[in-house]
C-alpha cells in the first residue's frame, strides 16, 4: 500500500436548499464540527446585489449585475447583506450567467482547498463540487422559513409582516427554481432534511447524523 492511500481524500460537505431553511446555520455547524472552513456561497451574491445598488444600477439588468461581480471584499462585512433588501437583489442577479461564471472560481477553489470544506448555497452539489460527498439539501415549508425569518427580523427591529416575508420567500423559490442557469434542486445523491417541525439543536444533530452515515456507507 503506497503512502498516498493512507492520506484520506478531502471531506466536501455540500450543503443546499432555499432561502431561510436553516442551511447557513447547519453548515456552519457541521464546519465547526468537522474543522473545516465554511463558505456562505450566497453572500458573494448578496455582494453582489448590494454593489448594483451602491453603483445606482438595475439587478436585472446582466451587464449591471456583471460590474458589481468587482465587488470589494470588505463589501462581505456589511450586516446590509443580511437583509431582506440584499436577499432579494441577490436572486435577481444570480439569474444571469455572466455572474454566475465570474463567481464559479472562487466558490470552486474554496470547495478544492485543502483537507476539504463546507459550502452551502443552491447549486453546490449540483454545479460547483458535484464530486461532493455527502451532500445535504435542506429544506422547510414555505410557512416555517417565513415564521423563522420574521423572528429573526423583529429581533433585529426591522418593519416588516409575516405576510410580506412569506410573499418574498415563495417568490425567491419560484425564481431560483426558474432560472435558466443552475437552477435550485436537489443533487441526485443528495439526502433531503426537512426541518420545518425542528429546532436549530435537532436539525444539526440530525445532519451530523446524515455526514456520518454517508462517510461510513463510503
Amino acid at each position: 500500500m503506497s503512502a498516498s492511500s493512507l492520506i484520506p481524500p478531502p471531506l466536501i460537505i455540500a450543503v443546499d436548499g432555499p432561502t431561510a431553511s436553516g442551511k447557513g446555520t447547519i453548515a456552519r455547524a457541521l464546519a465547526a464540527h468537522y474543522g473545516l472552513p465554511h463558505l456562505d456561497t450566497g453572500l458573494l451574491y448578496r455582494a453582489v446585489g448590494r454593489q448594483v445598488a451602491l453603483n445606482g444600477g438595475n439587478p436585472d439588468s446582466p451587464g449591471d449585475a456583471l460590474a458589481a461581480c468587482a465587488f470589494p471584499d470588505a463589501l462581505l462585512a456589511d450586516p446590509e447583506l443580511r437583509s431582506e433588501a440584499s436577499g432579494g437583489l441577490a436572486s435577481r442577479v444570480s439569474v444571469h450567467p455572466s455572474v454566475r461564471a465570474t463567481l464559479f472560481e472562487r466558490q470552486r477553489a474554496f470547495a478544492t482547498q485543502g483537507s476539504g470544506a463546507v459550502l452551502d448555497g443552491r447549486d453546490i452539489g449540483t454545479v460547483i463540487a458535484p464530486e461532493a460527498c455527502p451532500k445535504l439539501f435542506v429544506t422547510a415549508s414555505v410557512e416555517a422559513r417565513a415564521r423563522r425569518r420574521f423572528a429573526e427580523m423583529q429581533g433585529q427591529g426591522r418593519a416588516v409582516t409575516l405576510a410580506e416575508i412569506e410573499a418574498d420567500l415563495a417568490e425567491r423559490d419560484l425564481r431560483d427554481r426558474t432560472r435558466a442557469e443552475a437552477p435550485l434542486r436537489a443533487a441526485e445523491d443528495a439526502v433531503t432534511l426537512d426541518n420545518s417541525e425542528m429546532s436549530r439543536d435537532e436539525s444539526v444533530a440530525a445532519a451530523i447524523r446524515i455526514v456520518e452515515r454517508v462517510r461510513v456507507k463510503d
